[in-house]
Formats: structure tokens, sequence, C-alpha cells
């Protein structure tokens, strides 16, 4: 995946709904799509959570590691 998606910033969501959003726009890509996630921490928790509920169907490349902002690049790979 060399190219970057459309970015969803979720900073300015209160916390109980990122998931929800993260998911819902991941749940949206089509294989080879992916998305950049903005948040003000780092998401290390959100990718243990890729990594359990959509084992090998995920991508996960991070594009900025903080200390203020953290992007993430999340792309499907499979359906």
């Amino acid at each position: 995946m060399t190219t970057t998606g459309p970015e969803l910033d979720v900073r300015q969501e209160i916390p109980a709904r990122r998931h929800e959003l993260i998911f819902a726009t991941y749940g949206a890509l089509v294989v080879g799509e992916n998305f950049v996630l903005v948040n003000d921490h780092d998401p290390k928790p959100l990718y243990y959570q890729f990594a359990a509920e959509h084992t090998g169907e995920f991508t996960w490349d991070y594009l900025e590691h903080g200390p203020e902002v953290w992007k993430v690049r999340i792309g499907r790979t499979v359906r």
C-alpha cells in the first residue's frame, strides 16, 4: 500500500465514540483501500483490538509518532 487515503481525525470525538468511528471507517473499506487515523495519543490498544478481531486482514503503518499527534495508515487486505 503506497498511497494514503482520507484522514479520520478523532481528536475532537469523545473517547467512547472513537473506536466506533474507526471500525465503521475500516468496515467501509474495500480490499486495497486505506485511511489515515489522526489521534492525540499512541493508538497501540486499538492495534491490539484490530489484531484480535481482524487477524491478517489489515495493515498498520505509523506515519507520525507524536508527541502531540499520531497518524496511522490503516488498510484492508482481505474482505
